[in-house]
This record gives C-alpha cells, structure tokens and sequence, in this order.
C-alpha cells in the first residue's frame, strides 16, 4: 500500500478529529522517522514533546521488552515489583515527597484538580462545592469535559457543555489579575510555565516565582502542568527552575513515557497527598507494571544523557539562527531550550502552508493557533541534526 492508501483508509473508518500532514510514518529511530514509500524526514515535533529522549531510545525498550516478558498488568488491586522503584525514581527527580500515577495528561491535570479541591475543603476550610480554581486565558491542559469548560478556545467548547463550575480565568502572566481573582474559597493557580498549544506563548519575566508569592500568602496551591514544558523540554528538567520556586502540585506526562507507553503523573507533598484515601480516586491502568517499567527508565535516560543541558545549548543555537535568517515572512523566534514558536506574519499566510513545504524537504513541524510553527525535536538532537534541519527551514522562510 502506498501512502494515499493508508490515508484514505483512516478516512474512511476513523473519527475526523485530527488534521494531520499527509505522511503516512513507519519506522523511527533517534531523531529521524520514515514513510512507508522510505522517505526520511527529520522529526522537530516529538509527538508534542513525548520523544524527548527520542524514537526507540534502546533503554527504554530494553526495560519495556524485559518487562513485557514477565507482567504487564494487575491493576492496583495487588501490589507489583515494578511501583515502588518507579515512584522513588520519580519522586526524587522532581523533588517531590508522593507521586500518584495515572495514564494521559489530561488524568494527571485531573488528578490535580481533585486533590485541591480535597484539600480546600479538608485543611483550608472552603464551604463544600464553593472551591475555586483561578486558570489563564490561552490555556491548554487536555480534552475531558471539565478541563476544556474553562478552556477560551471555542473550538475545544463547543457542543461539549454544560461544563464544570469553579474556575476563574485571568490574563496569562498577569499577577495583578491573579491577586484580584483570588478570594477566600480560591484553592488552586493552575498554570503553564510556557502555553505550548497557544503558539509557544511566554509570560512576562518572573511571572511564576511572583504568583508563587501571591499563592504562599492567601494559602493558594500552586499546580504547574509542565506536561509539555517539563522533563528537559525547556533546557532544565522543570520549566519553572527558571523562576527558583517550587509548586506544590507538578503535573508531567508526555516524555514520561518515553515515547513508548501512556505514562501521567501528579507530584506533591506528604502532607497534601494524604487527601487522597483508599477508594476516592484511581485508575486501572494508572501505575501499572509496564508503564513502571517504562516510566523509570525514560526518567533515568533524562538524567544519564544530560538531556535538558542539551536542550538548553541546543535550543539557544537553533533560536539564534532561526533569528539571523531575518526572514519577511517571521513576526518572531521564541521559547527556552527546545520548545521554540516561529511567528508567521498575517500577510504570509497560514503556518500549516510553511510546514506542508518544509515536509516536502524532509523536516516534520507543526503548525499552532494557525500563525506558529512549532520547533520542539527531540532533546538528543545534535548540533549536526540541527544545521541540516536550519538549511532546509532558511530555504521555505526566505
């Protein structure tokens, strides 16, 4: 079959959900993907962030494969060999006391959710079904009902509602706003240290560390999802290091499953992770065996490769040259390590036109918000990898 075949079949039997660019992929490895007529192509999108450690990186497989051949899952009904090392390998890479695992990002944004609600009612003392939750405008934190009733996209709303109660929205990276949305039943600041699915869109310099000061004195949790930006994305293994804070709630995902296997979490305190009992919140799947296993060994590839050092050399030369092209058709270059927006001026159309070219020269990309070209390759690309990607970008923005 050729790669119109394989379209047209998704055509035909699947949900027209997704608008992909007409490749049809079947081999990857490191950084570089292959069609099914063997067209390489240079992948700078990582599954949104998912491959940072690459395609088919061996460690990871080694440990699924081992893993695959002994227990895939038990549910948490039973303990397993493979939990207990895997949430002490994740606790204490994100400096966190208690993890509570879970599947896809959404879950884990979910998960959050939940746990400071809890917590509101519980420790801080909010009237039962009055917590509030302040969010920003342009957010993206996953698709299930609630999250996307307090989305600001109309697209990702409508026909889905009647939505959740209890968040408030204020402009992304305004901590005068977040001080006048907060109130006594305010339990949570929901945020994305950078918004990925709003263009690579950056809050103003020292925004967290100055919401993590507004939180701390009105008794308001801190979630960051750093599901996109996290795990080494952004040049240091948590977007928010940038700022010198800590949240008290850290969403991941994405990258922590090494490409290989759905695999979400959220990290917190002792304390505020005892909100959560036997029987008021889980997952079949959440924490099992082979996501363990898989989970441990993506963490561990982070740290032993030096992966976000190389995202931050990486990402400081890919900018930088993206910038000296001075092309007529770029409003602006930004983001931290390798989580770069290319901002295409109105008058040269739309980005998804730029990335349908630059799959013609071999470079996968992705269009967001219809004006950004999303640069985001997976964080063992080599300085190498990155010229020959940056020739064939100079030539569709000149």
């Amino acid at each position: 079959m050729k790669s119109l075949d394989y379209i047209n079949l998704g055509e035909k039997y699947s949900a027209h959900n997704y608008l992909p660019l007409p490749v049809v992929l079947a081999k990857g490895e490191g950084v570089w993907v292959e069609d099914v007529e063997g067209r390489r192509y240079l992948d700078m999108l990582s599954s949104y962030s998912a491959l940072n450690q690459g395609h088919r990186h061996p460690k990871i497989l080694a440990a699924m494969q081992e893993q695959m051949g002994r227990l895939c899952l038990t549910s948490r009904a039973f303990h397993h060999d493979t939990f207990g090392p895997f949430c002490k390998t994740v606790t204490e890479a994100c400096g966190m006391d208690k993890v509570l695992p879970m599947n896809s990002g959404a879950e884990a944004v979910e998960t959050a959710i939940k746990l400071c609600r809890r917590w509101g009612y519980a420790k801080k003392g909010v009237p039962e079904g009055k917590a509030e939750i302040i969010v920003c405008d342009g957010n993206f934190h996953g698709r299930t009902t609630t999250i996307v009733g307090f989305s600001p996209e109309k697209l990702y709303r409508d026909g889905f509602g009647p939505f959740t109660p209890g968040f408030k929205m204020i402009p992304y990276g305004d901590v005068s706003a977040l001080e006048e949305a907060v109130t006594p039943n305010t339990v949570a600041f929901l945020v994305e240290p950078i918004q990925g699915e709003a263009g690579i869109r950056m809050p103003r310099e020292g925004f967290l560390a100055a919401a993590r000061e507004v939180c701390t004195r009105n008794d308001v949790l801190l979630m960051t999802d750093e599901i996109q930006t996290g795990l080494g994305r952004t040049g240091r293994l948590f977007c928010y290091e940038y700022d010198g804070i800590r949240p008290d709630v850290l969403i991941v995902g994405k990258a922590l499953g090494g490409g290989c296997f759905p695999v979400s979490a959220a990290l917190a305190s002792r304390e505020l992770m005892s909100a959560f009992t036997p029987g008021n919140h889980g997952s079949t799947f959440g924490g099992n065996p082979l996501a363990c296993a898989v989970g441990k060994a993506a963490i561990e590839v982070i740290i032993e490769e030096k992966l976000p050092e190389n995202s931050f050399k990486m990402g400081e030369y890919l900018r930088s040259e993206l910038q000296k092209m001075n092309s007529p058709h770029v409003a602006d270059v930004r983001g931290k390590g390798l989580f770069v927006g290319v901002e295409v001026k109105p008058e040269s159309g739309h980005a998804r036109a730029f990335c349908e070219r630059l799959m013609g020269l071999g470079v996968l990309a992705k269009e967001t918000h219809g004006t950004v070209i999303r640069l985001a390759p997976p964080l063992i690309i080599t300085k190498t990898e990155i010229d020959w990607a940056l020739d064939r970008i100079g030539q569709v923005l000149k």
